[in-house]
């Protein structure tokens, strides 16, 4: 093993000890929080303290993003919601795929985590994305607004999963798109807490309740993740 990856493999191995007490100092806290309808117990929400885990480097040979970007579809021109947006890692591709003519909306409750972006975007010079503080309950966007809502990882972590899948959908235009990626929970092989992993049953069972259909479940394209993507009739 080279040095290199003996260090990328213990950053890995630290950050998932802390993300292991902090779930488990949540759930502790939290044991009522699971879904009603699935019985899958909620993550909770990782912190501002996380954000260099969300922007490491080896998240491209891990989740491949731009792949996972290129089997959702994102139109030049088209308004993108990145629900979650942590520190941007996926906000800044959105940006460059819808283009001038489009617009990303970068959504989190942590204004920690929008500061980030910030700085990013200021960096780069962006211009077609704005900043929104949502909340467990709320989106904060406007009905028929988008066309596409994107997840990362971050589905498995709400509070209140089933009230936010509701704002989306108001959020959505008909036949708008709501796109969940998710670590694998039917591979035990995938070196992620099982707290922080889904099933594609679990996932449909929840979204779909909400009114979504799903209408793509890709599965092995990525290294680690599911691709889901659901549609609003």
């Amino acid at each position: 093993m080279s040095i290199k990856s003996f260090f990328q493999r213990t950053f890995l191995f630290s950050v998932l000890i802390i993300l292991f007490f902090s779930t488990y100092a949540w759930a502790t806290s939290q044991q009522e929080s699971v879904h009603p309808l699935s019985g899958r117990p909620y993550s909770g929400t990782m912190s501002v303290a996380g954000a260099a885990w969300l922007d490491r480097a080896e998240r491209e040979e891990e989740e491949r993003p731009d792949k996972a970007l290129e089997i959702i579809g994102v139109p030049s021109g088209a308004v993108v919601a990145d629900i979650g947006a942590g520190s941007g890692y996926f906000t800044l591709r959105l940006s460059n795929l819808v283009g001038p003519t489009g617009h990303v909306y970068a959504v989190d409750i942590q204004e920690g985590m929008l500061r980030i972006i910030q700085r990013k975007l200021e960096r780069n010079q962006i211009s077609n994305v704005s900043l929104v503080l949502g909340s467990q309950e709320s989106s904060g966007l406007a009905e028929a607004s988008l066309d596409l809502a994107l997840m990362v990882d971050v589905y498995h972590e709400l509070a209140q999963p089933q009230m936010l899948l509701q704002q989306l959908y108001l959020a959505l235009k008909p036949g708008g798109r709501l796109a969940l990626l998710e670590y694998r929970a039917e591979d035990p092989a995938i070196p992620i807490l099982p707290l922080h992993k889904m099933t594609v049953a679990d996932a449909k069972l929840e979204v779909e309740h909400e009114g979504f259909e799903l209408t793509t479940v890709k599965s092995h394209d990525l290294p680690w993740q599911h691709v889901l993507i659901f549609t609003k009739p």
